[in-house]
């Protein structure tokens, strides 16, 4: 029998378990087994990639804490058990630690009692405020009523090392999704505890506008949380008398933080006021000063005398803060008056702003839904956001405003849906009834949002706090694959809902055929039966300006007459690729950084190379060669951060140098088996959700309402007809 038991539950929220299992398979122990209630498909997917070291207990999404902890704990077979939920974690050494502690104590024992961390999106290894109270208590095994300030620690079930037989015997009591009734039942139903002055547990704050609201009825709950263990304490004063006072304190702030809306404020106040004096401790005295004001105010249920007593103190906040600040707070306060009126203004429910690439015109998906739109919902008028410099190159007739006037505000203020594949400016509101959709402009291979803290030259002094306030604006998040969707769940955390749809702007790889290819190829000047290779290499955050990675005359010149070069830089280059200027004549190489849209380039070209841009996960969709040129992949990965290792799950050939691009695209290795096999995992993976109507699918979410199991279906990777290649086309 092991001597503890590591119970992991729950679902892999924004990723967090992968790390934690990491740590736990990196030292095995042999006194401590390591159970995973997994709930949902990322958590089974994740815990069953660290197989065999530990045992998977696979739950269904949406499974409770309560009960993925209920049956991790009825697969383990540990003398202790030690519940860790998913989204937190375990310091270097900590399981050793509690293993060797709980090995110590005798079966008297019921509860070990953990200090531990707090960390949040932002910051990391806060200490506690339990460490004192733990080394007050110091070794010794003692009786809760000889210890009952041991209430006053975070109730967290996480630091609470249960012995098996106690969780047993207590286990309905103990099985609740309500974690801080948990944690204090477990002290209040132990006969001894013990105390370990010891950092054995990281408690991870998500951000609250990633999780679900606490619902009114949740916080009315806490009162009842509180009856309920009072109940355990009826015959222990000092216990009693502490845990009322935790009961009154909690409540106090949960409602002067304004958690709790109206008008279920007044009913809280109230519910919570009465149970602070059915339940008062006989002899028990209020404390002095504002504290004390407060408690009477509750305890007599004046509710609108408390909220004037809250007012005057957040007056006199106010005024000091507004000295403090002075000029530099009015001036922030001042907002472009065109804008505060247009808000005064009903939501135009007719009314559709689109964005692309910070304004450079109708592109990408959000360019994919306009053009959806406008067949499945003439009725919603479409506003394109549009540059200056870029308003001259939309297509004749597209309805437009440029930034900074005076309509672009009016239509930013009043429109019913709001599309963008980056983020509108700080300055927009949030209108409740407005519908904020973002699209995103590619799948994720290296890091972003949050992702990007640890690397300072992919964030560059990016603002992450103004970033979340963005991103808290969405109510929905288009996906292409769940692995997207997971890593915007950790990257960007908030409470929108992700579309699994596909991405639109991918729809035209499914639905073009033969004519559209060779039309394209003919707007190209690609002679048939000439070999097109697209090679679309991304931006570097390390580098200052566009550095050429291959000799690209040179390339050509091997690859012979029958090879055209189709050679696109990022958008993040607007000169584009001057140096090519000689070779354009030849038609050998063809600068293309400037055609849109890019989606004609891939009907076009024969195979792609590219090193690390999303492209890689669109032109899958093609089911064509794709060869990844890497000469960097090391600095890349270590200085902008990736999500997975390309060099493992590359969707072709990968080559390291121009002499390996050059052999690879000069013999059959491009087009081979291997690569073919490659490509097809790859696509399995990154093209789940692309079968060509995306668009589709996020009109009728979005602007018709439909819900989702009206939607045509996706078809997997394996039914769909691609594009029909160019050799195909001019054979």
């Amino acid at each position: 029998m092991p001597q503890l038991s590591v119970i992991v539950h729950g679902p892999n929220t924004q990723d967090h378990l992968t790390g934690l299992l990491d740590s736990l398979v990196a030292h095995p122990l042999p006194d401590v087994e390591v159970v995973v209630a997994a709930v949902g498909d990322w958590a089974r997917e994740t815990a069953e990639r660290h197989a065999p070291q530990l045992q998977v207990v696979p739950l269904p999404d949406g499974a409770s804490d309560a009960a993925a902890r209920a049956a991790g704990a009825a697969r383990a077979t540990g003398r202790w058990l030690h519940f860790v939920r998913a989204k937190d974690g375990l310091p270097p050494g900590s399981p050793r630690t509690v293993a060797e502690r709980t090995a110590e104590l005798p079966d008297t024992v019921d509860v070990l009692l953990l200090d531990h961390l707090r960390s949040t999106w932002r910051s990391s290894a806060l200490p506690s405020a339990d460490g004192p109270l733990l080394v007050r208590a110091g070794r010794t095994e003692p009786a809760l009523a000889d210890s009952a300030y041991l209430l006053r620690l975070t109730p967290l079930l996480g630091t609470r090392v249960l012995r098996a037989d106690f969780w047993r015997a207590h286990e309905e009591r103990l099985t609740t999704d309500d974690e801080p009734r948990a944690a204090l039942a477990a002290l209040l139903l132990a006969e001894r505890v013990s105390c370990l002055p010891h950092i054995a547990y990281e408690d991870r704050r998500l951000r609250p506008a990633s999780l679900p609201p606490v619902t009114p009825e949740q916080h009315l709950a806490a009162v009842d949380r509180y009856e309920a263990l009072l109940d355990l304490a009826q015959d222990r004063p000092a216990v009693y008398t502490v845990l009322y006072e935790i009961m009154v304190r909690d409540c106090l702030r949960t409602f002067a933080r304004g958690a709790v809306p109206e008008p279920a404020a007044r009913e809280f106040f109230l519910l919570a006021g009465a149970a602070a004096v059915r339940r008062r401790p006989e002899g028990y005295r209020r404390p002095g000063g504002p504290e004390g004001v407060r408690r009477s105010l509750l305890e007599e249920g004046a509710y609108t005398r408390y909220r004037a007593f809250q007012a005057a103190n957040h007056a006199r906040r106010a005024v000091r803060s507004t000295v403090r600040t002075g000029r530099r707070q009015a001036g922030a306060l001042i907002r472009d008056h065109q804008y505060r009126a247009a808000l005064r203004r009903p939501v135009d429910p007719h009314l559709a702003v689109f964005s692309a690439y910070w304004n450079r015109g109708v592109a990408c998906n959000p360019g994919a839904i306009a053009a959806k739109l406008a067949e499945l919902a003439p009725h919603i008028h479409p506003v394109w956001v549009v540059t200056a410099r870029n308003a001259a190159l939309l297509p004749p007739g597209t309805d437009h405003v440029v930034p900074g006037t005076r309509r672009y505000w009016e239509v930013l203020a009043t429109a019913k849906y709001l599309v963008n594949n980056v983020n509108f400016p700080n300055a927009v509101v949030k209108r409740p009834d407005a519908v904020h959709v973002q699209t995103h402009h590619g799948t994720p291979l290296k890091r972003m949002g949050l992702d990007q803290m640890a690397y300072p030259a992919a964030a560059q002094g990016l603002d992450f706090d103004a970033l979340l306030e963005r991103v808290d604006k969405w109510d929905y998040s288009v996906s292409a694959n769940s692995h997207t969707t997971r890593m915007w769940e950790r990257a960007y955390p908030s409470r929108y809902v992700s579309l699994d749809h596909g991405y639109p702007r991918n729809d035209v790889y499914c639905t073009a055929g033969a004519d559209e290819v060779r039309a394209v190829r003919e707007r190209l000047g690609i002679a048939p039966g000439r070999r097109a290779v697209l090679y679309a290499p991304t931006h570097r955050d390390y580098e200052a300006g566009w550095t050429p990675r291959l000799d690209l005359a040179a390339l050509a010149d091997r690859l012979g007459e029958d090879t055209v070069l189709l050679v696109r830089a990022h958008y993040f280059y607007d000169s584009g690729l001057s140096p090519l200027a000689g070779l354009r004549r030849s038609g050998r190489v063809v600068d293309v950084s400037a055609y849109d849209p890019v989606e004609e380039l891939c009907l076009a070209a024969d195979a792609l190379v590219t090193d690390y841009s999303s492209i890689m996960f669109d032109y899958a969709n093609l089911d064509r060669p794709i060869v990844i040129h890497a000469d960097d992949w090391e600095t890349y990965r270590t200085t902008r951060g990736v999500y997975f290792d390309l060099m493992a799950e590359a969707p072709g050939p990968v080559a390291r140098t121009q002499d390996d691009l050059t052999e690879i695209l000069a013999t059959d290795a491009w087009h081979d088996e291997g690569a073919a096999k490659a490509r097809a995992a790859f696509r399995r993976k990154f093209c789940e959700f692309d079968d060509g109507r995306a668009a589709e699918r996020v009109v009728r979410r979005v602007f018709l309402g439909e819900d989702e199991a009206s939607l045509p279906p996706v078809l997997p990777p394996e039914e769909r007809t691609p594009a029909p290649a160019p050799q195909e086309v001019t054979a």
